[in-house]
């Protein structure tokens, strides 16, 4: 099925003026390429946040969500349609996941009623799953990246296709199309959006350079469309849909903008956006590109968005758990793990997560241990290089990996936030759980080496 949006392309890039003082539009352009051959033009839909001058004014509430009032010139019919299509080819690939091994997917293939099933697992969720380590940390960013392309090349900033991102995986997904098959998973709600965002902006950057280059990855156009259609396979069959029916069924985008600095004789830079379309010609040769520029020099109102995927961060590390009494086990340490966004140099939120091998006191074997939580951190002297944080959250703590025997926490606790450079930093808290459940008291401190992506925090 891939193929009907890969084989079926040969495609030239046809360079469309943003000229809009001489007035010379989308249409003037098409007719100028070609006014005899009667081929089939897709739409140009693709465009770009940046590639848009906006008042600064925009970015005073940098964290308010755009996403239903497309106020600024977002593109929401496309992104509409954009959806529709992944709603349609969702379906689809729940049918393949059903095909695999339940092994692998961890879905219930009982013939129990489907809308009881689905209730079932909505109301016994989110829990922390235990699917394949693939599906859990590839599989979910790489389709959390699919949702947020959708979103942020229909013109909208990062912050607005993350949260699109968000709604997608959460509600179409986990508490939609696989809530029929399984209860919906902790950690596939924060790492689908979260990581989905780190995918989705590179893929989205690396179609461009792609295009910019005639398509082509080591000098070929096959491992070029390929690599395209593997970026964003939405937009890839899109495209396909409507070569196939000859209309534009789906807002897929074929253009992109792109803006370019050229040095002027006078030594200033002239900034020229550049608007890009392709269509499909069949299996003829690929024609020259002819292109034409809008010169966006001293445009006033530039602004780099305040907020992208440098406030996502990662962490890895080592604990110290101490169970509490009512667990019979030994303190002991163990691996610990987490993804957040830091969304001030004073404010963060993180799902952590740590497993260890402790000593059963009872009988002396190696018991499975393991505590995650959904926290959040408030740091003091956010602009100094070391910065005391209090955290505070909820979670819950099982033996033996058995959801019978979890108890529901809440966990308050301090550390201290060491920053090396913008992207890295080195951290150490301790927290401390109460679970009314068991009367029980664990405390658990950890030292983590944190990476953030992008520029990290030098943004704020």
């Amino acid at each position: 099925m891939k193929y009907c949006a890969i084989s079926y392309y040969r495609s030239i890039s046809l360079a469309v003026a943003l000229v809009a003082s001489s007035g010379l539009g989308l249409a003037h352009a098409a007719e100028q390429s070609d006014e005899t051959t009667e081929i089939y033009r897709p739409a140009i839909t693709n465009s770009s946040w940046e590639d848009t001058i906006r008042a600064p004014s925009v970015y005073d509430q940098p964290f308010k969500v755009s996403l239903f009032s497309a106020i600024h010139g977002e593109d929401s019919a496309r992104l509409w349609s954009q959806t529709k299509s992944v709603a349609a080819y969702g379906v689809g690939f729940a049918g393949f996941l059903a095909l695999l091994p339940s092994s692998i997917t961890n879905w219930d293939k009982s013939g129990e009623k489907l809308h009881k099933k689905w209730w079932d697992n909505v109301s016994s969720g989110p829990v922390w799953d235990r699917d394949n380590f693939a599906i859990n940390y590839i599989g979910h960013p790489y389709f959390g990246g699919v949702y947020y392309q959708a979103a942020r090349k229909s013109g909208y900033r990062q912050w607005d296709a993350f949260m699109y991102s968000f709604m997608m995986s959460t509600f179409y997904w986990e508490y939609g199309v696989e809530a029929f098959a399984e209860v919906p998973s902790i950690q596939d709600l924060v790492v689908t959006p979260v990581l989905g965002w780190v995918y989705g902006e590179w893929a989205f950057n690396k179609e461009r350079e792609i295009r910019q280059r005639g398509g082509t990855v080591w000098g070929s156009e096959g491992w070029g469309d390929t690599a395209l259609f593997f970026l964003d396979p939405i937009d890839s069959l899109g495209r396909g849909v409507n070569t196939l029916f000859g209309d534009d069924v789906v807002k897929a985008g074929t253009g992109y903008l792109s803006m370019t600095e050229v040095p002027l004789d006078n030594g200033r830079i002239d900034k020229q956006v550049q608007f890009q379309v392709q269509y499909a010609i069949g299996a003829g040769k690929a024609n020259e590109s002819v292109s034409r520029h809008q010169s966006a020099n001293n445009k006033a109102g530039s602004v780099e968005d305040p907020v992208d995927f440098g406030i996502v961060g990662i962490s890895i590390g080592s604990s110290y758990m101490s169970p509490g009494e009512v667990w019979n086990l030994e303190s002991g340490w163990a691996p610990s793990a987490s993804v957040g966004l830091y969304f001030t140099r004073s404010f963060s939120t993180r799902l952590s997560y740590a497993r260890g091998k402790l000593t059963d006191k009872r009988t002396g074997q190696s018991t499975t241990f393991e505590n995650y939580s959904f926290d959040g951190q408030y740091y003091f002297n956010g602009q100094n290089t070391l910065r005391p944080y209090l955290t505070l959250g909820i979670g819950e703590s099982l033996i033996e990996l058995d959801k019978e025997k979890k108890a529901f926490q809440v966990n308050g606790g301090a550390g201290l936030h060491y920053r090396l450079s913008p992207n890295w930093a080195l951290q150490l808290d301790w927290r401390h759980f109460y679970s009314a459940k068991l009367s029980s008291w664990d405390n658990l401190t950890v030292g983590q080496l944190v990476y953030r992506f992008g520029q990290g925090e030098s943004w704020l």
